[in-house]
């Protein structure tokens, strides 16, 4: 038999008006965010028209109560639905879409996360995905009993730990446990179940989980994180990673560092998918696409665009610097660390004033930006992902649901006619889309490895 061709993996990556800050006020744009049912349908029906393998959802938990009350009450994405909540109303509506939600192991709970998650994998049918993050806003820490946020260090060596608990706990079952054999009388076999008793620095879990196995073998694991110890982290326990470049020889970079590390932690390259954040801006001219871009930023509003920089870096206080001035050199932040020297360096790469340091961070915030024609933004994905730098892209649209309706209307056919991307789903599970192989349940791994001895 032939290998199967490698293929393109897409997500949708969106908040609940579009990525854009100022996507709100785009003429025909979803403005009610968290609040309108219909809207994120029409978002996730798009996605799954398109055949993308998931509709990716960010999260935060706090509202921005950081600068002046201008700037804070002329953003569009202050109330949204929680993300486990809305998914699962989602799943009912769609048939093969995967569904990631971001959920923070700061400040949560390994059992309550897995068993969310495990329910929203029984809702789907499969099609769940946990987006690990470490909190890196500072404000969450407020709303979570804390009066500061934990150090960057402590964040991560808190989510190793949350991960191996929540993987743990999705191994409590056999696929075969369940008999629920009524004349017998047996519903499961107990030699089926498998207590966890997690015991480390930070948690302390029995389990087991009481929700059924997963339909896919577990959630898929997404993590985004580019420091180092994010780098690391990624190694360790992702199958998808999702990263920030804004050109094409980061990402290359930044894939050859993932796979090199991934041996140390005995894992290999066909468990990941590394899918960089990509903002497309298309239309059918070249022109058009340019227009389309220039519109969405000139609503960008100054206190807001000043205010959205300092949220992404994690650095306050930018509205004493002069627009037309230089970017300042800036010290580490206990935010989001990456995401901050990542965009300072593209502000002196590209010898950038501050305004225009915001104008840039506005829609992509760190991200691949391609501007252009259907033919310009499929010979760029393309790029990236034959000249190893990605697996696929989540893709980002800039306003809701037009910049979705355009990628899928008019990219995914040019990525269908090169033979890139799937033209039908190949699964009805997330895991099966993505191609990646279902786990072992690491009791069973450990009785196969005692038996090759």
């Amino acid at each position: 038999m032939a290998p199967q061709k490698r293929m393109m993996h897409l997500g949708a990556f969106v908040h609940e008006t579009g990525q854009h800050v100022a996507a709100w006020r785009h003429p025909g744009a979803h403005y009610h965010s968290g609040v309108r049912f219909a809207d994120m349908v029409e978002t996730a029906q798009l996605a799954e028209r398109g055949k993308m393998d998931f509709l990716f959802l960010a999260d935060s938990a706090a509202v921005d109560l950081e600068g002046s009350p201008d700037a804070r009450g002329r953003m569009g994405k202050v109330v949204k639905f929680e993300p486990m909540t809305i998914l699962s109303a989602l799943a009912a509506v769609t048939k093969n879409l995967g569904f990631v939600a971001t959920s923070t192991t700061t400040f949560n709970e390994p059992y309550t996360l897995a068993r969310q998650f495990a329910s929203l994998d029984q809702i789907s049918g499969g099609r769940s995905g946990w987006n690990l993050v470490t909190s890196n806003n500072e404000q969450d820490a407020l709303n979570y009993s804390r009066d500061r946020h934990m150090s960057h260090g402590d964040r991560y060596e808190r989510a190793i730990e949350f991960a191996e608990v929540v993987q743990g706990l999705w191994d409590s079952w056999d696929d075969d446990a369940f008999v629920r054999d009524k004349d017998s009388g047996v519903f499961y076999d107990t030699t089926k179940m498998h207590v966890l008793n997690h015991k480390g620095k930070h948690f302390q879990v029995r389990g087991p989980l009481n929700v059924a196995p997963s339909p896919q073998g577990r959630p898929v694991l997404v993590q985004a994180g580019a420091s180092g110890t994010g780098r690391d982290v990624a190694a360790r326990l992702a199958e998808i990673v999702f990263t920030a470049q804004t050109v094409f020889e980061q990402g290359k970079e930044f894939y050859a560092d993932v796979m090199a590390r991934l041996p140390r932690f005995g894992r290999s390259a066909d468990e990941v998918r590394v899918m960089p954040g990509f903002y497309p801006v298309v239309a059918p001219t070249a022109s058009e696409a340019q227009e389309k871009y220039d519109t969405l930023q000139s609503l960008i509003q100054v206190p807001v665009g000043i205010s959205v920089l300092e949220h992404t870096i994690g650095v306050h206080d930018l509205d004493k610097l002069p627009l037309d001035g230089p970017v300042p050199e800036m010290p580490d932040t206990n935010g989001p660390l990456s995401r901050q020297r990542l965009l300072l360096e593209q502000a002196k790469r590209d010898k950038l004033t501050f305004w225009q340091l915001c104008l840039a961070n506005a829609g992509p915030r760190g991200h691949v930006l391609s501007i252009g024609t259907p033919t310009q933004v499929a010979d760029e994905m393309e790029h990236w992902f034959k000249d190893a730098a990605a697996d696929g892209f989540n893709v980002m649209p800039a306003w809701l649901p037009g910049s979705l309706k355009d990628f899928v209307d008019l990219v995914i056919p040019e990525l269908q006619r090169r033979g890139l991307f799937r033209r039908e789903y190949e699964a009805t599970t997330l895991r099966g889309n993505l191609g990646l192989p279902k786990p072992i349940n690491r009791h069973h791994a450990g009785r196969l490895a005692g038996a090759a001895e």
